[in-house]
């Protein structure tokens, strides 16, 4: 054990604690708008207009789509070499609520396109400046976002701490619940949140998107299409393929449950700000009384942006990288979760909403501090689960000087968005204005 904490502080000669503040653009080596026009390369081009409008709306819908940017930053500086399972995309709005089998909902990661094994700071770093580009775009006070911050670390190494020495299996068996959520509101409050928060989990599944989505065309039902978000292509035989080869990537007794479902209607789907351009569809099945649906989301994967600087994924296919980092993040996840490739390409699948409900910015600003206590308690579990939480815990110490250093990263690191995200408005030809688009000295 000593050994293993021994390692931590040994870390500290690479990257010195006061070194995690140091933001120099000048030291970049590698241009942002170039790094984020890219990526329009390898996406559908006529879904290009659509990721560049939803980026270029505000500097926080830029940071969520902007994770190849900042993993490129963190690359030009010596890391820790303390590793983890990196969800890859750690920000304020990629915890959320999910199903567990057994119908619960636990609060947790929730995106995982760019997850890679990687340093464990990386992850934190753009979780905290996340917190600060929110909380400006939102419209709070400097010294929310920078509390929200302060918040998040300590909760972070409270929990790291905890899991250091905590056994295995309790570090593995630990679940957020959404009753931790609720603590967020007054007593007054919790009762109404509580209420809504079933609502809305009940409407976010297969049976309320079917109540929403589709409607019954010559006698079979169908998805609405609802251009650009929903639209029913030619090629939709690439996505009945896929789930035909996913099926094999799934537990023995999940296939024979798929089995009972017959594959009614596709359409593609654009989804998110990052993912903007990536093939995804929309799946709908029946189960075997005609009545039940069942909606599964197919999503094309290509590699993290982190492996042009880590190395590439041990795995065979991007697909089986993405659900493989998810299992191992996530307390619990999707039954129905899988992989393939087809036709030349990776894919994952899901289930559609399965009872996921994501905090908006609006509901979450007032309540900034101490939902990223919560957020910051899931990503210490996360760095548990996949890591060595004694190691993270030698290398933290006393925690003071590392509060400090990320602390100054996670507002420079805001700063430098506005700036990249001014290029990016200069580039696509619309003037730079907005929330947390102030001027930065």
């Amino acid at each position: 054990m000593d050994e293993r904490r021994a390692l931590g502080r040994a870390a500290r000669d690479r990257v010195p604690l006061p070194s995690l503040a140091d933001w120099d653009p000048a030291q970049r080596g590698h241009d942002a708008l170039g790094t984020v026009l890219a990526q329009n390369e390898t996406r559908v081009p006529d879904l290009v207009p659509i990721r560049m409008s939803r980026m270029s709306a505000s500097p926080w819908t830029y940071y969520r789509g902007a994770a190849a940017v900042l993993a490129a930053d963190l690359a030009a500086a010596p890391h820790t070499g303390i590793d983890v399972q990196l969800c890859g995309d750690a920000h304020v709005l990629n915890f959320g609520l999910w199903a567990t089998p057994e119908r619960q909902l636990s609060f947790d990661l929730r995106d995982f396109d760019e997850t890679r094994r990687g340093p464990f700071e990386w992850d934190v770093k753009r979780y905290l400046a996340s917190l600060v580009v929110l909380a400006r775009d939102t419209g709070l006070p400097e010294k929310a976002g920078v509390a929200a911050v302060r918040a998040a670390l300590r909760a972070y190494r409270d929990r790291i701490a905890f899991y250091s020495t905590a056994d295995e299996l309790t570090i593995w068996y630990d679940v957020i619940t959404a009753d931790r959520l609720l603590e967020l509101f007054g007593p007054e409050e919790q009762e109404q949140q509580s209420a809504r928060l079933a609502r809305r989990a009940r409407r976010r599944t297969s049976a309320g998107a079917a109540r929403k989505l589709t409607r019954v065309v010559d006698g079979q039902l169908r998805i609405v299409d609802d251009p650009p978000t929903r639209v029913r292509l030619p090629e939709a035989g690439l996505a009945a393929e896929t789930v035909q080869a996913y099926r094999d990537s799934l537990p023995y007794e999940r296939r024979g449950l798929l089995d009972r479902f017959t594959l009614v209607d596709v359409v593609r789907q654009v989804v998110g700000v990052g993912s903007v351009g990536m093939q995804v569809y929309l799946v709908l099945l029946l189960g075997r009384n005609g009545t039940e649906p069942l909606f599964l989301q197919i999503k094309q994967a290509g590699p993290s942006v982190y492996e042009q600087h880590l190395g590439p994924s041990p795995y065979p296919s991007h697909g089986e990288r993405v659900i493989r980092g998810k299992r191992h993040i996530q307390a619990a996840s999707d039954i129905f979760l899988g992989w393939t490739s087809v036709r030349g390409l990776d894919f994952y699948v899901r289930q559609f909403r399965d009872m996921k409900v994501i905090p908006s910015a609006e509901l979450i600003a007032p309540v900034l501090v101490p939902f990223a206590e919560r957020c910051a308690h899931v990503l210490a579990r996360s760095h548990a689960r996949t890591g060595d939480a004694m190691a993270i815990a030698g290398y933290l110490g006393k925690g003071k000087r590392f509060d400090e250093a990320m602390a100054q990263f996670a507002v420079a690191y805001a700063d430098q968005t506005i700036r990249d995200h001014r290029e990016l408005l200069h580039a696509v030809g619309l003037p730079s204005a907005g929330p947390g688009t102030a001027p930065v000295t």
